[in-house]
């Protein structure tokens, strides 16, 4: 990208400049980072400032992640889409190796399971916020 510098990969990931990441809308930051620390086992970066307002996670896997800030206007999506309903403009997908445990650790940690499943290998959930998100082998 322009305007853009590139870093050693043996630099911190949070002193470069190259990192780049996802910022996730909710009403409570800390509450929905802490909801996808336990689901991916991603700390918390810097546990100590995190709260309502912002939060983010470290995957440690380089220079992208998971960020969280609070929206006082925050309107919960609907899924699956309905008219005139707030819609999801995103969604995170993850990997996993057996469908069944990671849906039923996501239900555990405070996800919902939609009835509308458009394919046999995916499980679309819901988290806390109602941010859709995928599981899929």
């Amino acid at each position: 990208m322009r305007g853009r510098s590139v870093s050693d990969p043996s630099v911190d990931r949070w002193s470069r400049r190259d990192w780049w990441g996802v910022v996730l809308d909710c009403p409570d930051a800390r509450a929905l980072a802490t909801f996808y620390s336990e689901l991916l086992g991603w700390p918390l970066w810097k546990p100590e400032t995190a709260d309502a307002e912002g939060a983010a996670l470290d995957p440690g896997e380089g220079v992208g992640g998971i960020a969280f800030q609070r929206d006082p206007g925050y309107q919960r999506p609907v899924w699956p889409p309905e008219p005139g309903r707030p819609r999801m403009s995103m969604h995170l997908d993850f990997e996993v190796d057996d469908l069944t445990e990671a849906v039923a650790h996501a239900i555990e940690l405070g996800a919902a399971l939609p009835d509308l499943q458009p394919q046999d290998d995916v499980r679309v959930l819901l988290d806390p916020a109602g941010h859709p998100f995928c599981l899929y082998t």
